[in-house]
């Protein structure tokens, strides 16, 4: 039985970006916050009415006032015990671009991983959870898998940043992803990009054979963004479109049923902006849709158009009133896209 109302536990990290930018030969910088800010302006526009987030944020000393006023701006986000400061100074990422491609990006401050302990009572208040591997040290595997077991709501992950190793300067880079599939296991849904798809099987081989058959094993749906393509997913034979009915999914053999493919195209041609967060809003767009009651490839839909409004938008600052269409409804209308028949590979 869900809380009145309904609260969406939101763990990831809010940082500090600088954006460098070189677009034919003009550089320029803006900074601004970055992070699960991005997923949180996406909650508020795409959340049905009702649902409160908590967010589970760890900030720094020197930014932890600037943070709390900045959550505290958000109508939906209830800033309380989820909101915990850090001895360290607040995470800060410099992002550089060339002619909109990403070329490098450097992290510091990372903060200390979330502790069972202390994510038990926070979690507790909590409906569903959206995490998001901001920095890849949110959480240890160990820790997600016991939130898992205790958690009966249903858990959504971006698994971004796992993929990306680290140097002693603070740059990353792709890696693949030691243990992935207990990784898996410890979410009912999981979000990749196509880059990190690949790595998620070793980086070799086919991976949607190697996907089709991770799930069912303990996730149930795995999603793909494909840049301005689209997404695609596969997903256990029969998936409920309610998140709240994966729950059950849990420890279910799959046995020899195929598991579901498919995709959802974006509109045609190639649209240029900041793509930076425009993964953090395709996910929670996703999600939030998911959890008012759109099947899969609706709510990939209007994920797919608030991902691309996003690049009309530098920074998350004030993003969620961008994300919202003239119409005014909550997660953006359909976009000219077009589901492919489930059961074919995308």
């Amino acid at each position: 039985m869900m809380a009145s109302p309904p609260v969406l536990g939101v763990l990831g990290t809010l940082v500090r970006d600088t954006i460098h930018r070189d677009d034919e030969g003009v550089e320029e910088a803006t900074e601004a916050w970055g992070g699960i800010a991005y997923a949180l302006e996406s909650l508020e526009a795409g959340l049905a009415e009702g649902w409160e987030v908590l967010p589970l944020v760890k900030v720094g000393a020197d930014l932890a006032k600037d943070a709390e006023d900045y959550l505290s701006r958000l109508p939906r986000v209830r800033v309380g015990p989820g909101l915990v400061q850090a001895a360290d100074r607040n995470p800060r990422v410099e992002l550089r671009y060339v002619d909109g491609v990403r070329v490098s990006e450097r992290i510091s401050h990372i903060p200390p991983a979330w502790s069972r302990s202390e994510l038990e009572p926070l979690v507790a208040e909590c409906d569903a959870l959206y995490v998001n591997f901001i920095t890849g040290f949110e959480m240890e595997l160990e820790t997600a898998l016991q939130v898992r077991a205790h958690f009966q709501g249903p858990i959504f992950a971006d698994l971004h940043s796992l993929f990306l190793a680290l140097d002693h300067e603070g740059r990353r880079s792709p890696r693949t992803l030691p243990e992935a599939e207990r990784w898996l296991g410890a979410f009912d849904a999981v979000q990749v990009n196509e880059r990190e798809f690949h790595l998620l099987s070793g980086g070799d081989g086919d991976p949607w054979r190697w996907a089709t058959q991770a799930v069912g094993s303990g996730v149930s749906l795995i999603t793909v963004t494909l840049e301005d393509r689209g997404a695609a997913y596969t997903a256990v034979p029969g998936l409920p479109p309610d998140p709240f009915q994966w729950v059950r999914l849990r420890g279910r053999e799959v046995g020899d049923a195929s598991a579901e493919v498919g995709a959802v195209e974006q509109r045609k041609g190639s649209i240029r902006g900041d793509s930076t967060g425009c993964g953090d809003v395709w996910g929670s767009a996703l999600f939030a849709r998911l959890l008012a009651g759109e099947s899969l490839e609706g709510a990939m839909e209007q994920a797919n158009g608030m991902a691309a409004r996003n690049l009309g938008h530098s920074g998350a600052d004030g993003l969620a009133h961008h994300l919202v269409p003239a119409s005014g409804t909550g997660g953006g209308e359909p976009v000219e896209g077009e589901s492919t028949t489930r059961g074919g590979q995308p």
